[in-house]
Parts: structure tokens; C-alpha cells; sequence
């Protein structure tokens, strides 16, 4: 069963940056794709940004211009670099892999609590 770890939450105020990391027990051989979702207090949870093996990314529009997401395969490690943070950023942010298989099927982290104070 591969696991992912996340780190790098904490709390910080409004304008300040985070470097969230989240470490995939298994090689990225085995991962098609990682991303990033984030439920807040009484919301869905929600998709932030996406990375694929080939190094394609996506980010929701409310991440766009402040969030960078990356991968190390060699460390096999995903990033999620927040910038520029805002107090609606607040939530639980999970890890989330895609991983090949007949079907493909994803696992969770188990979070990291991301706090923006005004």
C-alpha cells in the first residue's frame, strides 16, 4: 500500500508564504499524478492544483498567479509554494496520487492544517 506524508503547514499571516511537501512511499514510477485539495471549515473539499508525470500542471483559479505546484521524482516528493496568502486560504490541505492500475485508483494524505491570520 504506498502512503503519502504531507508537511510544511503552520500558520502565517496574510501576505505570507508556505512550502507544503508531500512524500510518496512508493517510486513515481507507480503515480500518474499528484495534486493538491484543501477543505475549509463547512466547505467541500476542493482541487488546488494538480501536477502529471510528464510535468503538466493545473490550478484552480483562486490559486493562479500565487500557488506553484512541483515534483522531485528522485526524492519523490510534490510541492504546493503558496504565496500571497489570504485568510480564505485557511483549511486542511490533502495530498492526493493517482496511481497506475487496471483501473487507476488515488489515496489520500492525511493533511496538514494550513492557518492565514489577518
Amino acid at each position: 500500500q504506498v502512503q503519502l506524508v504531507e508537511s510544511g503547514g503552520g500558520l502565517v499571516q496574510a501576505g505570507g508564504s508556505l512550502r507544503l511537501s508531500c512524500a510518496a512511499s512508493s517510486s513515481m514510477s507507480s503515480i500518474s499524478a499528484m495534486g493538491w485539495y484543501r477543505q475549509a471549515p463547512g466547505k467541500q473539499r476542493e482541487l488546488v492544483a494538480t501536477v502529471t508525470s510528464g510535468g503538466t500542471t493545473t490550478y484552480t483559479n483562486t490559486a493562479k498567479g500565487r500557488f506553484t505546484i512541483s515534483k522531485n521524482n528522485a526524492m519523490n516528493t510534490v510541492y504546493l509554494q503558496m504565496n500571497s496568502l489570504k485568510p480564505e486560504d485557511t483549511a486542511v490541505y490533502y495530498c492526493n496520487a493517482q496511481l497506475y492500475g487496471f483501473p487507476p485508483y488515488d489515496i489520500w494524505g492525511q493533511g496538514t492544517q494550513v492557518t492565514v491570520s489577518s
